[in-house]
């Protein structure tokens, strides 16, 4: 069993510094700016020969009754009831607060293993600014510097030591723990690795990236795929500000949901901290196998999501639309709803449509059907043969347009590349071939090979003409 380290502390004492040092990673935003983080973030741990897990938490205030704080403080007591050990952060430049007293007597309650970590201790003597965090009867205070990575590994090698595996062989081992990284433990586990075990199925997990506007239920749709208030959802634009990854099983399968924030129109992102939250969403899209856009029925279709929707294309992501709020809206409205994603998102024609209530859980079965269909087209194996076949009958059907004296000649097909379907076709003068030829190659690939759910790309490849002097 990896051990989980749980990172908690009042806002901005530096807990997701510590979390970006302890995974080697910049998967958490940092800012001087309390209230920052306020989900729970995972990561592997990626210090010391032995696996971990860390949890970063939001600003703990155990006290609050109400609001986005409150909240903040719901997540961060659903993580410590799910730690293997607790590392307290505390502000040696700030000194000893209230808020502390009052986290450390919670945390002591809890009846978890901790250790205190007073941090921000750079270019200070570590005995003087420990002090007076004995104070907290957490036991011995830990000095570091999360930022300059002070302290650190002394700091996970006595975290980690209770949970050391005893009397195992050097040459085992691998088979103890993982290899560091969650793709590397997956091959071990699934045989991709020479030196693990052999297996017959690779198993890949997609990554379903959910994105949309602010406040359209993003969040929401992840703690109903999950059973549980795993992400904060507020009604509130703005609440989620990082990208989240969730692992998820369902029926035998396995996902990995990211939550995303809120994308807005380039005009009303003030804080430098929401432009960051743009850059993890678009990072997001990027590195998921099948988006999920959301947009909301109880509000007209936006540019904005047309915007959005077009990201995720350029990007080459499967994508499915879900029209979130469907139970809010009378009959009158939802035909608006119909005809604005006509005429507004009608380039999403590939795509599947699901009206949804992610509060009331409404259809939130077939959005996961369609995930699944989207990632199977977008990684299915398109043979040469039937390629070729289905190009030859495609221009048969109809020639590309002359350009001047000759037509470009469209010989063969093969696949080039998954995620999205990448086509490429081979020939002479294909560089004469226009966008809407291209887009009907697209279009009949996608109809023959039944590839719903996914973008196609078109790639042409003109053979060398040895007669032509210009060549």
């Amino acid at each position: 069993m990896i051990p989980t380290l749980v990172i908690v502390g009042r806002p901005n004492v530096g807990k997701s510094t510590l979390f970006n040092r302890l995974t080697k990673t910049r998967d958490a935003l940092v800012a001087d700016l309390p209230g920052l983080t306020r989900d729970r973030h995972y990561g592997r741990g990626r210090m010391g020969n032995q696996p971990f897990l860390v949890v970063d938490t939001g600003g703990f205030e155990p006290t609050a009754k109400d609001g986005i704080v409150h909240e903040m403080a719901r997540q961060a007591e659903a993580a410590i009831a799910e730690a293997d050990m607790l590392l307290f952060v505390v502000d040696g430049r700030a000194g000893l607060t209230p808020q502390d007293v009052a986290i450390a007597d919670r945390l002591r309650k809890s009846g978890r293993p901790l250790h205190l970590v007073v941090n921000k201790a750079e270019g200070m003597i570590r005995p003087m600014v420990a002090a007076e965090f004995h104070e907290l009867g957490c036991g011995e205070p830990l000095v570091i510097s999360a930022a300059h990575g002070e302290g650190v590994r002394e700091l996970v090698d006595l975290a980690l030591e209770p949970f050391a595996p005893k009397d195992v062989p050097s040459g085992d081992a691998k088979k103890v723990g993982g290899s560091g990284t969650a793709d590397e433990d997956a091959a071990m586990v699934t045989g991709e690795d020479n030196s693990a075990v052999d297996a017959t199925v690779v198993i890949k997990v997609p990554k379903v990236a959910i994105v949309g506007r602010p406040n359209v239920g993003k969040s929401t749709l992840i703690n109903t795929l999950l059973g549980e208030e795993r992400m904060i959802a507020f009604d509130m634009p703005g609440t989620t500000r990082d990208a989240i990854e969730v692992p998820f099983e369902k029926n035998g399968r396995h996902y990995t949901l990211i939550d995303t924030a809120g994308l807005r129109r380039k005009g009303r992102v003030f804080e430098t901290i929401e432009k960051f939250s743009v850059i993890k969403t678009l990072q997001a899209v990027e590195e998921a196998n099948v988006v999920v856009l959301m947009v909301d029925a109880s509000q007209d279709i936006s540019d904005q999501d047309a915007h959005v929707a077009g990201f995720v294309i350029e990007s080459g992501r499967a994508l499915v639309l879900a029209v979130n709020k469907w139970d809010a809206v009378d009959q009158y409205h939802r035909e608006r709803v119909k005809i604005d994603i006509g005429r507004k998102l009608n380039f999403l024609g590939f795509a599947h449509v699901h009206y949804v209530s992610a509060l009331k859980g409404q259809g939130i079965a077939a959005v996961l059907g369609s995930v699944d269909k989207a990632w199977a087209a977008a990684m299915k194996k398109l043979p040469t043969p039937q390629l070729t076949r289905v190009l030859q009958a495609v221009v048969q059907k109809q020639n590309p347009p002359r350009h001047g004296l000759s037509r470009p000649k469209l010989r063969y097909a093969h696949q080039g590349g998954s995620n999205p379907p990448i086509i490429v076709i081979h020939g002479n003068g294909l560089e004469h071939v226009p966008a809407s030829y291209t887009r009907y190659l697209e279009h009949s690939f996608m109809e023959a090979f039944k590839l719903k759910g996914t973008p196609l790309r078109i790639q042409y490849k003109s053979t060398r003409n040895p007669f032509d002097k210009d060549t």
